[in-house]
């Protein structure tokens, strides 16, 4: 569909929401007519802003204890499983960096999905080389390629970028969506609703 409106999809790997939205966004955005445009980035940096160190869901324990609930009450409903892996959140920044390195070569989704159901549907550790290995494989990716690029300068330096991009757009949380006229719709529960805003405008 030629000239489709764009829709930025602005997730964390170590953020269970982000995996809910990324495992079903594609079929969604078909459906609305609407591209996705997917751009990892990482809350770290943005959590250390406000004096957080780890997470809110570990910070606030009722609040982990709901989030836990409900991200399996909403994979449920799309026919799949969570389960919490021993590690929460998990170090991203080389997942992130592999998804960048990725991003011309149109591997990045696959490769984001396929980490998100490692990490979420099977509770692997995605700092471990092994399963990343096995992420980039399942998305038709070449580590011994992958690896060499993600730990250029030019990956680094750009994912230090979209992580301040995201800071610029009042981003806060994942995964948020962002349309072409620059509404922000934050949360997997808002992507039906961020999907019709960049294909109608409103």
């Amino acid at each position: 569909m030629p000239n489709r409106p764009v829709l930025d999809f602005w997730y964390e790997f170590a953020s269970t929401y982000s995996c809910l939205s990324a495992l079903r966004i594609e079929d969604l955005a078909e459906a609305a007519g609407v591209a996705v445009r997917w751009r990892p980035f990482l809350l770290g940096p943005i959590f250390a802003a406000q004096g957080w160190a780890t997470s809110p869901f570990n910070l606030y324990p009722n609040k982990g204890r709901y989030m836990w609930r409900d991200t399996a009450r909403r994979a449920a409903r799309s026919g799949f499983a969570i389960v919490r892996p021993e590690t929460f959140p998990q170090n991203s920044l080389v997942a992130a960096r592999l998804a960048l390195a990725g991003r011309e070569a149109g591997w990045l989704p696959a490769f984001s999905k396929a980490l998100f159901r490692a990490q979420f549907c099977e509770g692997r550790n995605i700092a471990e080389e092994a399963v990343l290995n096995a992420a980039l494989r399942e998305a038709g990716a070449d580590p011994a390629a992958a690896f060499p690029a993600s730990r250029s300068e030019e990956v680094k330096g750009r994912l230090k970028a979209e992580t301040e991009l995201a800071k610029s757009l009042g981003i806060f949380g994942a995964p948020t969506f962002v349309t072409g006229d620059g509404e922000l719709f934050w949360g997997d529960d808002r992507l039906e609703e961020a999907l019709a805003w960049a294909r109608d405008g409103r």
